[in-house]
């Protein structure tokens, strides 16, 4: 196979790492015309290293889901300012539970100096972060662990999560798409999450806006399951009306680690 052109391999790891690229920053960052990075994009979905959406590109991903390092690099900054608004939201002294997730993991980082609190999780990499937090008692689901990414699944950590009623749960998904379906890869996991969703007082989706420019085949539900959307952008038009609508509470946590009210 031809070696890529050097730009083209550098927007490529871009789009790796981000999730997604756009046309104009692009030409911004390597001073060249919009024109020449449309050809650029254009040449990499040719090959189908990259998807072509609206005004960019975004890091191919639809049947299988990639590995979980590459997940946790995608979005960096936007899920980590998602993890400070749901920790804003939570109090001390309370339950919630935490499912498995790279957002969920920024979650759990972000809820290490919070007191009193009980949290629920099938994912070891969440108790491993708050398994030293002085004030979370971290309860861990029995199940099967996936070496791909330490979640657990499977009907033992279904039947552990429903012995809880828990004040907040707090779940991510690999896709959301235009008609507000939570979508994911694993129906084992998406068993799990719908559990979750059960057992809560209130439900909040974690989920940065790249998750509307993929595709998933499990449905974990329907955006209108949710209490709470937080997210690091403004969403498409048609996710900010179900919101409206169905009176979920629409939170985009903005860069200075605030969390500005859109839509509720």
């Amino acid at each position: 196979m031809t070696a890529l052109p050097p730009r083209q391999m550098d927007i490529l790891e871009i789009a790796r790492r981000e999730g997604r690229v756009d046309v104009e920053t692009l030409a911004h960052r390597f001073d060249v015309t919009p024109q020449t990075i449309r050809k650029d994009l254009n040449d990499l979905c040719d090959i189908e290293k990259l998807n072509r959406v609206h005004g960019g590109a975004v890091f191919p991903s639809n049947t299988v889901n990639m590995a979980y390092q590459a997940r946790r690099e995608i979005a960096a900054d936007g899920k980590a300012r998602i993890a400070r608004a749901i920790a804003q939201l939570i109090p001390d002294n309370s339950s919630l539970i935490l499912n498995i997730g790279t957002t969920t993991e920024q979650v759990a980082y972000a809820l290490r100096r919070h007191q009193g609190l009980m949290v629920i999780t099938n994912n070891l990499n969440v108790a491993y972060i708050l398994s030293d937090a002085p004030g979370v008692e971290v309860v861990v689901s029995g199940g099967m662990v996936r070496k791909s990414d330490g979640g657990i699944v499977g009907a033992a950590a279904i039947d552990l999560i429903r012995q809880f009623k828990v004040d907040f749960a707090v779940i991510g998904t690999s896709a959301i798409d235009e008609e507000g379906c939570l979508l994911d890869f694993d129906y084992r996991e998406v068993r799990v999450s719908q559990a979750i969703l059960g057992q809560a007082r209130t439900s909040i989706l974690a989920a940065d806006t790249s998750k509307f420019e993929r595709r998933a085949p499990v449905q974990i539900g329907q955006l209108e399951d949710i209490d709470v959307f937080v997210t690091d952008e403004q969403p498409p038009r048609s996710i900010q009306k179900i919101c409206s609508v169905a009176k979920i509470r629409l939170e985009v946590a903005q860069a200075d680690m605030t969390a500005g009210k859109a839509a509720e």
